[in-house]
């Protein structure tokens, strides 16, 4: 299928995303990845650069009489998300990603797509090889590790990069200039519990949270979609008067990206009226979720009974905890209209053996609000005498909506396309923030096509879209 990728319009980035999107590049593992960039770099008889962290920089001379334009930054991240369905058999260490074409849609088969950052990295590479493309000097920074605590910007090396302006290919709304973004901290629970031999006389169903939309732990944040541990502790404890006995609990997959499924093997005593509880409880929820969520599915298979449940007392713990802590939006900025300025998302729970994990990532543009609302994540679980830490923290990246850099784009689009653009901030971690802590004085903007769904398997990438913003990032780039 992606023989279909390859003949869209413009055909040299789009075959350069089909390229990265056949080489395994998921956060942490991109050494295949990144050899191939390199090489890339090398072909093409480019200054090519790779720091101690490994993050890989290209140079590229000026177009002929563009030598004394500034120097500009094009920048993009290697790794992606690696998510999806859990019916779907992919190993994301081995497969490259199976695309195909849906209308004006690019997608893949039951996994992410790879667009976020691939089409960023894609249209930075096109640059980099093409022999007519008019550009001021450029330097391109691919960094690693940006969707798992973005720690390639983080160690980025020092006094490697000469450019004064800095355009970052990794958002997107193609109608967007963003000038700013939020911080994230990590928030990460471990608690022991106790076990108890299983109950006679009972039978063991698997209940199950499915079908949800997911998606992008930031920018999906404020859409009222259905976290799939909030409703299945939800879920288990509407079912608790059947005498319900929680075994194992297993839900989300990363840190920023919203669950879309969880499953609970829990012992019921009395059949009858768990199946009229769960009746109950799916009926109402689906009720609630009906707008947000049509798809959502409740389930319980039974299942072979397990050797071992919570205690009683430290499941009611537990279920309180998860039905207690802070999910999605915490505080709407007062400043700016629509943006989320603090926002949490609990994003995996595994619990078993008497052991309890869980994943969280917390968010703000505000540094003291950021603290604030990793306070009240973890507040259930001190609580709950859990071990907790705190980790992988970044800064948020301030507005500057006075910048050249922004004012020069905004009057291109809007000649271009005949209306202004959006200039915003976002509620998303982009790199901007960390690098333009390492490179001071910085003017800086993010943009790209448009995409949906990312972080989760509906993540697609429109055609229409990547055309619109391929000549717009021209126009830029010979504009500067």
């Amino acid at each position: 299928m992606s023989d279909q990728i390859r003949q869209l319009e413009p055909q040299a980035p789009w075959n350069l995303f089909a390229d990265l999107n056949a080489i395994p590049r998921p956060s942490k593992k991109e050494e295949r990845i990144a050899q191939w960039v390199r090489d890339f770099g090398k072909k093409h008889g480019l200054e090519t650069i790779t720091d101690d962290f490994g993050n890989i920089i290209i140079k590229k001379p000026a177009s002929p009489g563009r030598e004394k334009r500034p120097v500009t930054i094009l920048q993009g991240h290697l790794d992606m998300v690696h998510s999806k369905n859990a019916d779907v058999t992919f190993d994301f260490n081995e497969q490259g990603i199976e695309m195909y074409l849906d209308g004006d849609w690019v997608r893949a088969k039951g996994t992410t797509l790879g667009a976020d950052n691939g089409l960023g990295v894609a249209a930075i590479l096109a640059v980099l090889a093409s022999k007519d493309i008019v550009h001021p000097p450029l330097e391109a920074l691919f960094t690693l590790d940006e969707e798992q605590g973005l720690s390639g910007a983080k160690y980025l090396g020092r006094g490697l990069l000469n450019g004064k302006l800095l355009l970052n290919l990794d958002t997107e709304e193609d109608h967007v200039l963003t000038i700013g973004c939020a911080g994230g901290i990590d928030t990460l629970i471990d608690w022991t519990y106790k076990e108890e031999t299983t109950p006679l006389n009972q039978t063991a169903y698997a209940v199950k949270v499915s079908s949800l939309q997911g998606g992008h732990s930031g920018m999906d944040i404020n859409s009222g979609r259905g976290n799939a541990n909030k409703i299945l502790a939800r879920v288990l404890m509407s079912l608790a008067p059947a005498g319900l006995r929680l075994s194992t609990f297993d839900g989300g997959n990363l840190r920023n990206e919203i669950p879309r499924e969880a499953t609970a093997v829990v012992l019921v005593k009395n059949q009858k009226r768990f199946a009229k509880l769960l009746q109950s409880v799916n009926k109402e929820i689906a009720v609630e979720y009906q707008t947000t969520e049509p798809n959502l599915k409740i389930t319980a298979d039974e299942v072979q009974n397990p050797l071992r449940v919570m205690r009683k007392a430290d499941q009611a713990k537990f279920l309180h905890a998860i039905r207690a802590v802070q999910n999605g939006v915490y505080r709407m900025s007062p400043e700016i209209p629509g943006l989320v300025e603090a926002s949490t998302n609990l994003a995996k729970i595994t619990l078993g053996d008497g052991k309890l994990t869980i994943g969280s990532l917390q968010r703000s543009s505000v540094e003291s609000s950021k603290a604030d609302v990793a306070a009240a994540f973890r507040a259930p679980f001190d609580m709950l005498g859990a071990k907790v830490q705190t980790g992988s923290e970044y800064p948020g990246w301030k507005p500057n909506p006075g910048s050249r850099l922004v004012q020069k784009m905004a009057t291109i689009y809007e000649k271009k396309f005949g209306h202004a653009p959006v200039i915003e901030a976002c509620h998303a971690g982009l790199e901007c923030g960390i690098i333009g802590e390492a490179y001071k004085g910085l003017d800086m903007v993010s943009f790209g096509p448009l995409i949906h769904g990312a972080h989760s398997p509906d993540e697609r990438a429109s055609v229409s879209s990547f055309m619109k913003f391929w000549g717009y990032y021209l126009e830029v780039l010979e504009s500067i």
